[in-house]
């Protein structure tokens, strides 16, 4: 059988089918050159990189910690940083939510201005990048394709406009805007409560966590 790549790892993740809770690392190539990191699931982690193997394995035997939590403790993600050259972005939350039909729940126009600070921004991480507003632009919707071709979706909200459902409504509309049969992916920083409730609201699983290497400073 061949082996799995990332792409169809999340594939899996995303259809509720996870690897095996046994305590173990799989180590898979990087799916581009801009895209390396690590994404844990439960008792289970995975590290996307074209570095040896071995060296992953060992690394992560050497790292002072529980094994269970090795690859997203500091130690191996300083010597993974170091070793690639990379520096390190957040640990997220990774969540995902089926596509949902019809029109989104909230008027949205495209955003064409590619100085805009978010579509500068989501052209470091991602391809096809797509940017909307609110029509009184206290909300902000970004998707495009980011890890290994998943569909990915950010928000913005307001201060004005905060406390009034327009996380969660711009979260559901990113589910009406990625095409038939398509998952949309988001990641949400664990301290950012409002996201993460935002996010869990419009109806996007908890599949694990995961934190991205990035070439020059997140």
């Amino acid at each position: 059988m061949a082996a799995r790549g990332l792409r169809e790892i999340l594939a899996d993740a995303g259809a509720g089918v996870f690897p095996p809770s046994d305590g173990s690392v799989t180590v898979v190539p990087q799916p581009s050159p801009r895209e390396a990191g690590v994404l844990s699931f439960s008792a289970h982690a995975v590290v996307f990189t074209d570095e040896d193997p071995d060296w992953v394995r060992a690394t992560l035997a050497a790292t002072p910690s529980d094994p269970l939590a090795a690859p997203l403790c500091p130690p191996f993600l300083t010597a993974f940083a170091r070793r690639t050259g990379r520096e390190n972005g957040n640990i997220d939350l990774l969540t995902v939510a089926d596509r949902l039909p019809g029109e989104p729940p909230v008027p949205l126009a495209p955003v064409a201005d590619l100085e805009h600070p978010r579509v500068v921004r989501a052209l470091r991480y991602r391809e096809d990048v797509r940017v909307f507003e609110t029509e009184d632009g206290n909300g902000v919707l970004v998707l495009g394709r980011g890890v290994a071709g998943r569909w990915e979706c950010a928000i913005e909200v307001g201060p004005a406009a905060r406390g009034r459902g327009l996380g969660r409504a711009l979260a559901l509309a990113a589910r009406h805007l990625v095409p038939d049969g398509d998952l949309v992916w988001s990641q949400q920083a664990p301290g950012n409560a409002t996201s993460v409730r935002a996010f869990q609201a419009a109806g996007y699983r908890p599949v694990g966590a995961e934190t991205l290497l990035v070439v020059g400073r997140p």
